[in-house]
């Protein structure tokens, strides 16, 4: 049985439709990647799994129930990671994890540990007591990563996670994703790094235009498309630009002389 299941989703702004009819699901112990170009209908897709959106048509069910019907309860098995990292900037990442490990109920002796240990594995203790506003971009996702998985979610929704991470950081994340995934967390990663995405998702979904257009393992797209990369799959999927060409046409136009 999927862990959750998306129905038939459709969203519109002022009668335009970002997304129509995306179906998918999704299993313990996968991680299913979700690729699509900017406006493809990605960010509306994710709001209306993390329950910040209501969609127009369609449904959301985790473990067999609508989402809707008790959003607080489906939130205790959800942990997200947005693609910008909004936190308190005044807070230090200490308080910001107690923050959420009171939101979440535990006690004050969980929150110690739990956020003490998160912050020395993440490379933080040193920084626990600072205020955030003095955090590197990379700084701030480590803190984001520790807050989404604090409650030891089932269902994971990471959006461009990698942003501001550096090597060792990334290096970590993804380690970290598949010993997630092998111990039964289902998860949904929502990324541009196509070499990420090949390497460790189970099932690649591609949007476009608020329609999906393919939903299978990487190596099966590459095979069955006859490509030597999931990124040239997804370039032939969406239509892409032939961005080599306008490229070299925009070295072009600024080399253009003055008259």
């Amino acid at each position: 049985m999927a862990m959750l299941k998306v129905e038939n989703l459709s969203k519109s702004y002022r009668n335009i439709p970002a997304i129509q009819n995306v179906s998918f699901c999704l299993r313990a112990g996968e991680i299913v990647g979700y690729l699509g170009t900017n406006g493809s209908g990605k960010s509306t897709t994710v709001k209306i799994i993390t329950g910040l959106l209501q969609p127009s048509d369609g449904r959301v069910l985790f473990n067999g129930r609508n989402i809707r019907d008790d959003l607080p309860r489906y939130r205790e098995s959800l942990g997200y990671i947005p693609e910008e990292a909004h936190l308190y900037a005044y807070m230090s990442g200490m308080e910001y994890l107690q923050l959420v490990g009171r939101l979440r109920g535990m006690s004050e002796k969980t929150i110690d540990i739990k956020a003490n240990g998160m912050l020395r594995l993440l490379g933080l203790e040193s920084w626990r007591h600072s205020p955030m506003s003095l955090y590197s971009k990379g700084m701030r996702q480590r803190v984001l990563m520790a807050a989404a998985l604090f409650h030891d979610p089932k269902l994971l929704v990471f959006d461009e996670p990698l942003s501001g991470l550096d090597i060792l950081s990334a290096r970590l994340f993804k380690d970290l994703l598949q010993e997630l995934a092998a111990s039964g967390k289902a998860i949904f990663y929502i990324s541009h790094v196509l070499e990420i995405v090949e390497q460790l998702c189970t099932r690649v979904l591609v949007i476009s235009k608020g329609k999906i257009l393919a939903d299978a393992p990487p190596l099966e797209l590459t095979r069955v498309m006859q490509l030597s990369s999931l990124e040239r799959v997804f370039a032939q999927l969406v239509e892409q630009q032939d961005t080599k060409s306008i490229a070299s046409e925009m070295v072009a136009v600024m080399q253009v002389a003055n008259h």
